[in-house]
């Protein structure tokens, strides 16, 4: 049956999208870069955070296969990413701008390449402060690879929530409210907090839609109280899409078949716009995903291999002055012309293929329109959507320069409150 749903989306009503701002990186990141995982040990979350003697792992592929060298530096970042005008012995303890020593090449795979890991801190550098982070990683003539953002918690102040429906009847069906409030106890007297304190909301782990600059509205003996309503509600949007490739020699979930080349081809299923059905759950990993191949030892940092992936959304006809991106943790939530769909007309669908590694993805089609960056045209927005919200909570006492991260929490919207 022909779809014609995309068709629909042209007059959908824009009362109830909120565009949000998807930055492509100053820097791309060269091809030959792949799979760039940064996490904490301790953690499953996407957002890599260091608490008390946690580490944070980075790894990526080099698909050149040369062991090539490659080196890597630390700058400190204020609560809104600007760069901090501290010195570089103000927040860290050691020195930074040092070869990445760990590196292991493939074995047995198709597709050639050399596996590099850094642990965060190491015997060469420590963290002084709490805060914002960055890590850069350069090759050995200096040039930028590619950077990513860390964060740095010495928790001094307790953070309770939930998230709610909104009660604005517009953003019922389609928003989630989240309320908090933060309890003082290590922190002392905060000294107008409405000015010292900044709150930051994170929607499963990405920065593009985050939410800033709420104030406490209410304060009772030590607790400050968030009870907005619109200020603190995100889209909801819907579950996230997914495919497995854990084994290339069989279709793996929403795979349709698999070919072989010179390296495999994955054809997934055709997607369909989802905005105009019925919500339905999933599970997800709420646009994570996770490197892992069946075969071999299962070391799976150097043995799973890498295949082209084929994406494919139904649309009848192409949309007017809108691009079209596949979009995940996969590649950082970065728009480039490798996530960028091509409208095929006489298949009557977007068309995009990206190389991945073995393992389990999610993904999503993300919208770029005259308007700005909508991210859920495609998928739609339902309340009962599975979402993992953070709150993360800064401090810059009067007389200082930098933004403490004293508080951070943690919540989910399965449970959501009316």
């Amino acid at each position: 049956m022909k779809l014609f749903v995309l068709n629909l989306l042209m007059v959908s009503n824009l009362l109830n999208v909120l565009f949000c701002k998807i930055k492509s990186n100053d820097h791309s990141i060269p091809p030959k870069i792949k799979t760039i995982i940064f996490k904490s040990y301790n953690q499953n979350s996407a957002l890599p955070i260091l608490v008390g003697n946690e580490t944070l792992k980075l790894s990526f592929d080099d698909l050149t296969a040369n062991e090539n060298d490659y080196y890597y530096k630390i700058s400190y970042h204020n609560s809104d990413w600007s760069e901090s005008n501290l010195f570089k012995n103000e927040y860290l303890i050691g020195i930074d701008n040092i070869r990445i020593s760990e590196f292991e090449n493939s074995f047995n795979t198709l597709k050639r390449y050399t596996n590099y890991k850094l642990e965060i801190p190491n015997n060469s550098i420590q963290l002084k402060l709490s805060g914002n982070y960055m890590l850069h990683v350069y090759d050995s003539n200096n040039k930028l690879q590619f950077s990513r953002k860390f964060l740095y918690l010495k928790p001094k102040i307790e953070v309770k929530g939930n998230v709610f429906r909104t009660r604005n009847l517009d953003f019922f069906l389609t928003h989630q409210n989240i309320k908090f409030e933060l309890i003082q106890s290590k922190v002392g007297y905060i000294q107008n907090p409405s000015e010292n304190l900044k709150i930051v909301i994170i929607q499963n782990d990405q920065w593009f839609n985050q939410i800033t600059d709420l104030k406490p509205q209410f304060k009772e003996n030590r607790i400050l109280k968030y009870r907005y309503d619109i200020s603190s509600s995100f889209e909801a949007g819907n579950e996230y899409l997914f495919f497995d490739t854990k084994d290339l020699r069989i279709n793996g979930m929403n795979t349709s078949f698999i070919d072989l080349e010179e390296i495999y081809q994955v054809y997934l299923y055709t997607d369909i716009p989802r905005k105009y059905t019925p919500y339905t759950f999933s599970q997800d990993l709420n646009g994570d995903f996770e490197i892992r191949t069946l075969l071999g030892s299962q070391k799976s940092d150097i043995e799973a291999d890498y295949s082209w992936v084929y994406f494919t959304l139904a649309a009848s006809t192409e949309l007017p002055e809108t691009k079209i991106y596949v979009l995940g943790n996969f590649n950082n939530y970065e728009p480039t012309e490798h996530s960028l769909m091509i409208y095929n007309k006489s298949l009557e669908a977007y068309e995009a293929k990206i190389l991945l590694k073995q393992g389990f993805y999610n993904y999503k089609y993300v919208a770029k329109t005259l308007s700005g960056w909508n991210l859920n045209l495609i998928s739609g927005n339902f309340y009962q959507t599975d979402n993992n919200y953070k709150i993360l909570v800064y401090y810059r006492p009067p007389g200082e320069i930098y933004d403490q991260l004293i508080g951070f929490g943690e919540l989910n919207s399965k449970n959501i409150l009316n």
